[in-house]
């Protein structure tokens, strides 16, 4: 029962930083969406994204969340075994929406670099009269 509890305590967290989020900037399914193109872009070798240490900050907080053993368990800590797990998953619903904010705002400003090159390349190929 502790642990259920516990887990509705950190849902209801991830549900307001989701709220506050929503009022600004992109909306949550392009963010979702943006996860495994960010954490790809993190892990190339040539025009990298320089997230590799949050993101591995946010997998860890993740199996934290999702580990069967709770580490401040709720039944020897009381509230505070609560607390621990609304906190980490808070953290990692800040981090994801912020980190997801600043991708894809990189990911805008790569394809605008990308299509200003491109045009460029294609003036230079151009005919003169």
């Amino acid at each position: 029962m502790g642990r259920k509890l516990s887990r509705t305590a950190a849902f209801v967290a991830l549900a307001r930083q989701v709220r506050a989020a929503g009022r600004g900037g992109p909306p949550l399914g392009e963010r979702m969406r943006a996860v495994p193109r960010m954490a790809a872009a993190t892990l190339r070798r040539r025009d990298r994204y320089d997230a590799r240490w949050r993101l591995v900050l946010m997998a860890l907080a993740a199996a934290y969340v999702l580990a069967p053993v709770d580490v401040l368990p709720e039944l020897l800590a009381g509230p505070l075994g609560l607390v621990d797990d609304a906190v980490v998953v808070s953290w990692l619903a800040g981090a994801l929406l912020s980190e997801t904010t600043r991708f894809l705002e990189w990911e805008r400003q790569r394809a605008a670099a990308g299509s200003v090159a491109s045009a460029g390349a294609l003036a230079d190929t151009a005919p003169s009269p």
